[in-house]
């Protein structure tokens, strides 16, 4: 955006950079931190099978995942429970789904 003379933009996060390029490069997509932020918390990326919300629980690292959760103001819980979810769907354990 140009205001003033002056060029602003969204200056992304270390992490949300990290998780995006996980999440994003294995599929070709292009989602924003807010978008795949979204993904995580609604109950509906589990019915939908939606490929950037497993990968984001089940390939970037829990450490990560949790500051990503708080950077973005998702909330831990519904973030854990569709981590449970997909767990389920998966068969195997995400670091998330045993989170509380």
């Amino acid at each position: 955006m140009y205001n003033s003379g002056v060029l602003w933009f969204r200056k992304m996060s270390v992490v949300a950079g990290k998780v995006l390029s996980t999440v994003n490069a294995p599929y070709g997509t292009t989602l924003s931190a807010e978008q795949l932020a979204s993904k995580i918390s609604d109950p509906a990326s589990a019915v939908s099978f939606d490929p950037s919300a497993f990968s984001f629980f089940s390939e970037v690292d829990e450490s990560i995942q949790i500051s990503f959760l708080d950077e973005m103001h998702v909330d831990p819980m519904a973030a854990s429970d569709l981590a449970r979810k997909f767990s389920a769907l998966a068969g195997y354990p995400l670091p998330l789904a045993r989170a509380a």
